[in-house]
């Protein structure tokens, strides 16, 4: 924040940076930041949970972001997903018991023309359908 001079329009830098040193936001470090930028907690919070690459809880050791943007939704995204909280046991959003797997959803990943495309651990994947989602999740060991 001192980088930045607490400037209020510094704030998705000082959340990338808080994220980056703590691997999450936590409530407490939103508030902090809210704080010491003299932001509202409101606009904070809003911000983090906004944009899909914030996170607020831990993230598990491989992460999975199923894109349900218009043109992935509409050619099967939905299904991708299914399938994988199927397998993995959890909704998109949480992460599985043993931290191994993080299963996300984001409004738009910006690559409609391989729709429907899901991101593994920052790998952007194209034309995925549930059986080929499933290798991927099974080559992380995930049971």
């Amino acid at each position: 924040m001192k980088k930045h001079q607490f400037r209020h329009d510094a704030l998705i830098e000082v959340l990338h940076k808080a994220q980056e040193l703590f691997g999450y936001l936590e409530d407490d470090l939103l508030l902090f930041v809210a704080y010491k930028l003299k932001l509202p907690p409101s606009r904070v919070y809003g911000v983090a949970t906004f944009y899909h690459f914030f996170t607020l809880k831990p993230k598990g050791e491989h992460t999975c972001v199923v894109c349900m943007g218009t043109a992935c939704y509409v050619k099967g995204a939905d299904k991708v997903l299914a399938s994988i909280q199927e397998k993995l046991g959890v909704q998109a959003g949480e992460t599985t018991a043993d931290n191994a797997v993080s299963l996300l959803t984001a409004r738009c990943i910006g690559a409609c023309g391989i729709a429907p495309a899901a991101v593994y651990d920052g790998t952007v994947t194209p034309r995925q359908t549930p059986k080929s989602a499933l290798e991927q999740i099974e080559k992380w060991g995930a049971k």
